[in-house]
């Protein structure tokens, strides 16, 4: 797959492949030993869309009825959706035991960067997953020689702002009512 719509095994002058990232997470919340959590962190292929759909279908479904019914639909696209909505995305994917647990997607836009479509699997959570693959986001944006890098969260989810802060983002702005009546919160990195 490539980052600007190119046919698969096509080169394109924007990074083409990450160097898979590891994070190794040996300590459980309670303090005991557990076995060792080793995270890939790649380019996803056209190959993972019925995983990355079927990602955001068992995450978006535990906000059912939470959000506005438009917002759930656009978040659980169909494989042949998700087709088309990889126009111009580059997106990775986070892996534990070769199965999809995260996926993040990153565009450009007149010189600057964005993150869209960030998903983790619930179990998988507060275990560096996001922020590993936040961190394949930026450096692909620094790589591509975007201004800056930024994200719009739904301001509910406090959890990925808080996420997205920890990893150096800088509020810059509230659009207010901006997605299906949801207020959103603007985030961003300048290079």
């Amino acid at each position: 797959m490539s980052g600007q719509g190119k046919a698969e095994g096509e080169q394109s002058s924007l990074p083409q492949k990450k160097e898979p990232a590891s994070i190794d997470k040996s300590a459980s919340p309670s303090g005991a030993q557990s076995p060792p959590l080793t995270i890939i962190v790649s380019q996803a292929t056209h190959s993972d869309i019925p995983d990355i759909c079927a990602l955001y279908k068992k995450v978006w479904d535990e906000h059912k009825g939470k959000i506005p019914a438009e917002f759930e639909k656009t978040w659980q696209p169909s494989p042949l959706e998700f087709t088309s909505q990889m126009e111009g995305v580059t997106f990775f994917a986070a892996r534990k035991d070769k199965k999809l647990i995260g996926i993040l997607g990153c565009a450009m836009a007149d010189g600057s960067a964005r993150l869209v479509h960030i998903a983790v699997e619930p179990e998988h959570r507060k275990l560096g997953v996001g922020g590993a693959l936040v961190a394949s986001g930026i450096e692909w944006a620094k790589k591509s020689n975007a201004s800056s890098i930024w994200t719009e969260p739904l301001t509910r989810f406090t959890h990925a702002i808080q996420l997205f802060k920890k990893l150096g983002f800088q509020e810059a702005g509230i659009f207010h009512r901006h997605l299906w009546k949801e207020d959103v919160q603007i985030l961003e990195i300048v290079f």
